[in-house]
């Protein structure tokens, strides 16, 4: 069978594409940045669609196919993201499409708790849901609950560096049951929804029959990463609600963070769900967080990843703002900068404008750094500038290495700390 996995670069969709190519099925990919992917799993023929495009062309990735499973979704709008294009009309048109191939059998991978999920996360992916109902496909809907994964991305990334955090696990509706399924079980799940006489036209929870609280899940990830164990610790929810809002501010700049409103609105909600028609699927039910947690054992980079996760935006912002101050302080102190390289040998205007527009330069580095897209560009131009700072120092004023303030000497671990910024800046 050739299956198309659309988001098959994703979490779930990694985990899905293996498990497919694991059984024998040829995959192809869908999704918007498959170039990665495609080095990753070079069998699989990647395309690159975007989901919520109304001009999306579906023809070649259908192409050949006789199954197709949509493992994409989107947890908030913004800039890159509309919900309603990628659960409900891009959904609509893929669906089409799909009818127009002849690709009758469909494997939708939706939420567990949809039917009360709130917000427009909850009420997209219920619509998307209800049209694939109508589409007169050979549809099965798949409910994962929280998806614990090998991979960490979004929202499992964010309970990784919780559960890492120093002294104390900071949690928020700490009490609240959310019920999990490994993504190889989604995985399993998948390929058993493609076998001859599997159920067509219903929807499946697949979540662990046992409820897990969020505190404990915690806890037992902070024990799979070899961590002392530490109390939970509530997050006040007027601190829970301001970092919403600045995660959903920043957004808007190109950083999909998991603390925005709509992750923490599904926290609030819990994840719940009725497994026992995934024991039907699977012909086992679906295994809890401890046996997960047995069967894919951490080592050190999983403890490195959690313990640098929240420490990725805290260098990106450090950096920011240490190049905005360092321009603006160029700006407003011209003439005294402009001192320093006078007293050089270079000419009063020829040292202002060398000032004004390592000022400017500074500030554009510093802005760059805040925008998603800019922030590659942005460090690389830190580290070239600062070298340039420094080869100038060295050529023109020596003198300023033996500064008992260290002025030359304290760029270089800001220099380092920018290509570390470069080394964590990829989410998945």
């Amino acid at each position: 069978m050739t299956v198309l996995v659309i988001g098959g670069h994703g979490l779930v969709g990694g985990a899905v594409v293996a498990a497919l190519l694991a059984a024998g099925h040829a995959v192809a990919g869908a999704g918007r940045g498959v170039a990665g992917a495609a080095r990753r799993q070079p069998a699989v023929r990647w395309h690159r669609i975007d989901m919520a495009d109304p001009a999306a062309d579906w023809a070649p990735a259908l192409a050949g196919a006789t199954a197709v499973v949509n493992c994409a979704g989107a947890l908030q709008d913004g800039p890159a993201d509309r919900l309603a294009g990628v659960h409900a009309a891009g959904l609509a048109r893929l669906a089409a499409a799909c009818a127009a191939a002849g690709v009758r059998r469909f494997i939708h991978v939706s939420a567990a708790g949809v039917a009360e999920s709130p917000g427009a996360f909850g009420a997209t992916k219920r619509e998307g849901e209800a049209l694939l109902a109508r589409s007169g496909l050979d549809w099965l809907v798949l409910r994962p609950g929280l998806v614990l994964a090998p991979v960490a991305y979004g929202g499992s990334a964010l309970l990784r560096a919780l559960a890492a955090f120093p002294l104390v696990v900071p949690a928020l509706h700490a009490g609240r049951v959310v019920q999990v399924v490994g993504a190889d079980d989604v995985a399993a799940a998948v390929v058993a929804g493609l076998a001859p006489g599997a159920p067509s036209g219903v929807a499946i929870d697949l979540v662990a029959p046992e409820p897990t609280t969020l505190a404990q899940i915690l806890g037992g990830l902070r024990g799979w990463l070899g961590l002392a164990p530490a109390p939970v610790v509530a997050v006040p929810g007027f601190v829970a609600a301001a970092a919403a809002r600045v995660a959903d501010g920043l957004a808007w700049l190109g950083w999909r963070s998991p603390m925005r409103s709509t992750s923490l609105a599904q926290l609030g909600a819990g994840v719940r769900g009725d497994g026992a028609a995934a024991v039907a699927l699977l012909g086992r039910p679906v295994r809890g967080l401890a046996a997960w947690l047995s069967a894919h054992p951490a080592g050190a980079q999983e403890a490195w990843f959690a313990r640098l996760y929240l420490l990725k935006p805290a260098v990106i912002g450090v950096l920011a703002l240490f190049w905005l101050v360092s321009g603006a302080i160029g700006v407003a102190r011209l003439a005294e900068a402009a001192a320093v390289l006078e007293q050089a040998g270079f000419a009063p205007g020829l040292a202002r404008a060398a000032v004004l527009g390592g000022s400017v330069a500074d500030i554009a580095l510093g802005l760059l750094a805040l925008h998603r897209r800019g922030a590659r560009i942005a460090l690389w131009g830190m580290v070239a500038v600062t070298a340039g700072y420094l080869a100038g120092a060295t050529l023109w004023r020596p003198d300023l290495w033996l500064d008992p303030l260290g002025v030359l000497v304290k760029t270089v671990p800001a220099a380092m700390l920018a290509v570390a910024a470069m080394a964590l800046l990829e989410d998945r």
